[in-house]
């Protein structure tokens, strides 16, 4: 019985490959961990589900993920609800399939952790921008869109996210 371990390899939005070893309670947890160091993110796994979309040999497995940042943590991130002014910590949601079920899990982290990251951004542009307009108000340039874009203020795309 040995210790799981994961050795991951990622890409990040600067195009510079990042490399981390980790160790789990589990194979899938083993690779979670080695992408917070990488990515910097401190997050709460909420919900973790499996399918089988086919049967047989290949099936391919489809992964959900739902994450919440660690309250305090650098990538907090609670937002007021605008009707009911509650304070909530947000979850993010990610995908991923494959036939192999450790690549499926780690799509789907991946996913999640990039809407993390896109939506810090995005939050950090707006406050940005609110702090530049005259009368407080300012004009968002970002669709809300879930992907690992955003939208810089001439308008054009840059890449967020991480890549395995």
């Amino acid at each position: 019985a040995g210790i799981p371990t994961a050795t991951v390899k990622m890409i990040g939005p600067d195009n510079v490959e990042r490399y981390a070893a980790a160790t789990g309670t589990g194979p899938v947890n083993a690779i979670y961990k080695a992408i917070d160091t990488i990515t910097g993110v401190s997050v709460d796994i909420q919900t973790y589900t499996m399918e089988s979309v086919s049967e047989g040999i290949q099936a391919l497995a489809t992964t959900r993920v739902v994450i919440a940042p660690k309250e305090g943590g650098p990538n907090a991130s609670e937002s007021t609800h605008a009707q009911a002014g509650v304070t909530v910590t947000r979850k993010f949601s990610g995908t991923g399939s494959d036939t192999d079920i450790m690549t499926s899990s780690t799509r789907a982290y991946i996913s999640a952790i990039n809407k993390l990251l896109s939506w810090k951004l995005r939050r950090q542009q707006l406050q940005t921008e609110q702090k530049d307009e005259p009368n407080g108000k300012a004009q968002s340039n970002s669709d809300n869109n879930e992907d690992s874009e955003s939208v810089t203020t001439n308008g054009a795309r840059e890449y967020v996210g991480y890549s395995p």
